[in-house]
């Protein structure tokens, strides 16, 4: 009787695999529900189980929706352009083109394995011509709307990865792929123009069913801010002006010089002959710095004066221009105002290099000598005219005489800047523009999609700035659509993300090769119901895919505006990780702002380190660490379901947790321990139970909990909660054991053959989102028509499932004292006279007088004494 799960779930693999039982087919009369996960890129050799933390309780929730009647809409695919495969694919000196479909293959099996209710007739994959080729057209529609424009810009530059990353991409001033330090560099770019959407990405956060983490993750990326936009005269050239932005233009008379970044197009053209050398070589400096460096607030303050100044427009004065390392040149003008006696970072700075600190705001409306800066509101002083006035006065105020004045003008700005798109790498969609002496930048005709990526055997990163392929003279060399002249096409390929920043549309309608995806398709399936991933994606994917779908909408081709309704963010598995302590040098490399404490022992190193020298710590399971278990060896082991149960019952949805193979073998016991009662009960299942006489009143116990359960799980699906939901059923398991335990392999007699027939058959379907190879094979054996996948959920009868008592507490003076069982939800009356006739509760009233009762029914009765 034993549970043959290498059998029974390669049984029931085939079974779904020959019957398309996961195609989902748009129209009929249930209600479509489209659940995503975020698809992968194969830039590993395999699956992990760290993996399945989002795939497979994912999985467990389509197949309750399916259950609960809806057409669930379950696909995959994946994400195969950009850097994580091809540096795979570096790593181990192969051609993406062929590793690529290797890896996806090998994603697919182990997904299949474990038993995920793909539809893998949507398979797709973003390096296929016939998916680019969309990708290619929706660059052509921003194109056309002013959404995608070629600049030459300080950008994010990765050295080791040799190509430029959007803002999004630097984490902690390091690559977000190879966790290297990352320099500016100035070069020609594309960027989507993402800024233009700021404001309608802000305020349609409230209309998404998402975590207010992550709601606000995108709030702060976004960065809205309101001040006003004010010009600074520069003394003795004409026409030139340096324009700041500030939030507190009420502090305006306080500004007492202004800061440019050193990347600032105006600083070469103001900065005085006897200053040049000095200020260029700070520039050359400030610009090989990483940004996280910069933005230190611990680090000592550095600057040089240009030798220019600059006019105050609201007082007149002369102030000090110069230039620091603090100001990005890409975050708000590239030039600040400092108000020393209200700011921190320019109060340092002005004690630094003993420029003027003016008070300006007052805690009290007096003027006083400042310790510190203050950099609350207040009243303002020594502000002319607008003295005396309370801070948000002041900023109406003064906004209205910048106006008036033409110097300046309120604004809202934005910490979002434009998405930068430009890869200087192989393995990405091409950009389809040429470049013509005579007609300039020529977009590539749609019917010419799409432009194909070449095939070639040297596809690493150049390093000079260019793509791999600008060395194809066949691939760049081109004729002109306009003018047929000699050009040269775009060398720069798209990154990752913009393939994956419309992924789940094409889902709808994959095989399409007329349209990214029929508007029929879209208006049926989308938008998205159920999204699942990483949080890491938030000032990312999540921010691209949400402006390219606001882009399609306005454009009249999609019916929505935002595409994922619902979001949930699974946690990780971590591992336990051998590594070691840094040596000097590498501590020393960490620097300040990245202190390196332990490294992972690379698989050359591990027998090198003494043991007393290893540190072991729980880390995230990756590749990279060596630290992965892979699916495919714990399904030999224990089998898919009882991986499955593990993977949900082992800690909520949304938290990390430590691998244990532990919880692998409790796991197995429970999924074996179901198998051998729903075995021992199929002898005395009857498919008619539900029209047998009343049960029996021992069994009473036993269906209310089932009917709790019923009523328990569906709910707790419904909310992610999967720990708690198969916790839930282990607690079932163990009344139905207790009601009909086994002797040997068979029940024990005396058991009503209707009772057992429905706690066997309701205790299957519980199990089929969980366990859903095993509840298959019992389905069958019940009886069942086709796939569990499709049988209807079970329903519970709230009649059954109420509890027929409870203990109500006894409370007196504001402690619990007693309590007695009464019948379900009984009146006041009922309750005060157990109460009173309780023994313990007459001694402790005994010789005293009550003030009050206060009633609180099925809870608590608080006797209030004199």
């Amino acid at each position: 009787m034993n549970y043959n799960f290498r059998e029974i779930e390669g049984k029931w693999q085939r079974y779904w695999r020959e019957n398309q039982t996961f195609r989902a087919v748009a129209g009929g009369k249930r209600q479509k529900y489209y659940c995503l996960e975020m698809f992968p890129y194969p830039s590993g050799s395999g699956l992990h189980v760290g993996h399945l933390k989002n795939y497979v309780p994912t999985d467990a929730f389509c197949r309750f929706k399916s259950m609960q009647g809806f057409n669930v809409l379950h696909p995959m695919g994946w994400d195969a352009f950009g850097q994580p495969a091809e540096n795979e694919a570096i790593r181990r000196n192969r051609n993406p083109r062929e590793m690529v479909p290797e890896y996806a293959a090998t994603y697919r099996e182990t997904l299949v394995k474990t038993g995920c209710s793909y539809d893998w007739q949507r398979e797709i994959n973003s390096s296929i011509p016939d998916y680019y080729r969309w990708t290619q057209w929706m660059f052509l529609l921003l194109l056309r709307k002013g959404l995608a424009y070629r600049a030459t810009a300080p950008i994010n530059w990765c050295p080791a990865c040799k190509t430029g990353l959007a803002n999004e991409e630097v984490r902690d001033g390091r690559c977000w792929r190879c966790d290297s330090p990352v320099e500016k560099k100035p070069m020609p770019q594309w960027f989507f123009r993402i800024t233009a959407y700021a404001e309608r990405l802000l305020a349609d956060l409230e209309k998404l069913d998402w975590s207010e983490g992550m709601k606000e993750m995108q709030r702060d990326w976004i960065g809205r801010s309101e001040g006003a936009e004010v010009d600074f005269p520069v003394t003795g050239n004409s026409g030139a002006a340096i324009r700041v932005f500030t939030t507190r233009p009420d502090t305006l008379f306080g500004a007492t010089f202004i800061v440019l970044a050193p990347e600032h197009p105006l600083l070469p053209e103001i900065t005085a002959a006897d200053r040049r050398a000095e200020v260029e070589a700070y520039a050359r400096k400030a610009q090989a710095e990483s940004e996280i460096d910069r933005l230190n607030a611990e680090r000592a303050k550095t600057g040089v004066f240009t030798g220019a100044t600059a006019v105050n427009p609201v007082n007149g004065e002369k102030i000090p221009i110069w230039t620091a390392d603090y100001v990005l040149p890409g975050y708000g003008t590239g030039a600040i105002m400092c108000v020393p006696g209200h700011d921190e970072r320019d109060f340092a700075f002005a004690r630094k290099f003993n420029l003027p600190i003016v008070q300006v705001v007052s805690r009290d409306g007096s003027a006083y000598e400042l310790e510190a800066a203050e950099a609350a509101e207040g009243i303002a002083v020594h502000s002319g005219q607008w003295s005396g006035l309370p801070t948000a006065e002041f900023k109406k105020a003064i906004n209205r005489w910048l106006e008036e004045k033409g110097v300046g003008r309120p604004t809202v700005n934005y910490r979002l800047r434009d998405w930068l798109i430009s890869r200087q790498r192989y393995w990405g969609a091409p950009i389809p523009v040429i470049h013509c002496p005579a007609c300039g930048e020529v977009a590539v005709p749609e019917e010419q999609l799409p432009v194909l990526l070449p095939d070639v055997e040297n596809y690493q990163p150049t390093g000079t700035g260019e793509s791999p392929l600008a060395a194809i003279e066949s691939f760049v060399r081109t004729a002109c659509p306009q003018c047929g002249g000699p050009a040269r096409r775009e060398t720069d390929t798209m990154g990752g993300y913009a393939c994956s920043a419309w992924y789940f549309l094409r889902f709808a309608d994959p095989g399409n090769a007329k349209a990214f995806a029929a508007r029929e398709a879209l208006d049926y399936w989308l938008p998205v119901d159920q999204y699942t991933g990483g949080i890491e994606h938030a000032r990312s994917h999540l921010l691209y895919a949400r402006f390219w779908t606001k882009v399609l909408f306005d454009e009249g081709l999609l019916g929505f505006e935002e595409p994922f309704l619902n979001l949930r963010n699974q946690g990780s598995l971590l591992a336990l990780t051998p590594g070691r302590r840094p040596r000097p040098q590498e501590q020393a490399e960490g620097g300040e702002d990245r202190i390196v404490d332990w490294i992972v022992l690379k698989h050359d190193e591990r027998d090198q380190v003494p043991a007393e020298q290893v540190v072991w710590r729980w880390a995230r399971m990756s590749k990279s660490k060596g630290n992965v278990v892979t699916p495919d060896e714990i399904i030999g082991r224990y089998g898919a379901d009882s991986l499955r149960v593990y993977e949900m019952f082992v800690a909520p949805f949304e938290d990390d947790v430590q691998w244990s193979e532990e919880g692998i073998q409790g796991s197995h016991r429970f999924v074996s321990r179901v198998w051998r009662w729903l075995q021992a009960a199929l002898p005395l299942y009857r498919a008619d139970w539900r029209n047998g006489p009343p049960a029996a009143p021992e069994a009473r116990p036993v269906r209310r909990k089932l009917h709790q359960t019923v009523q328990k799980v569906g709910a707790q699906l419904e909310s992610f909660q999967f720990n708690t939901a198969v916790a839930a059923v282990m607690e079932l398991l163990n009344e139905i054991y207790a009601y009909a335990p086994l002797d040997r392999d068979a029940l024990v007699a005396g058991r009503d053959p209707a009772v057992i027939s429905e706690l066997a058959e309701t205790l299957d379907l519980l199990l089929a989102p969980f366990a859903p190879h095993l509840a298959e094979e019992v389905w069958r054996q019940l009886g069942g028509d086709g796939s569990v996948y499709r049988a209807p959920w079970p329903a519970f009868d709230p009649e059954v499932a109420a509890a027929e008592a409870v203990n109500v507490m006894v409370q007196v003076n504001g402690k619990i004292k007693d309590k007695v069982t009464v019948p379900l939800d009984c009146d006041e009356e009922t309750v005060k006279a157990a109460v009173l006739a309780s023994e313990k509760t007459r001694q402790l009233l005994a010789g005293r007088q009550v003030a009050k009762m206060i009633f609180v029914k099925n809870k608590m009765l608080s006797i209030v004494l004199k």
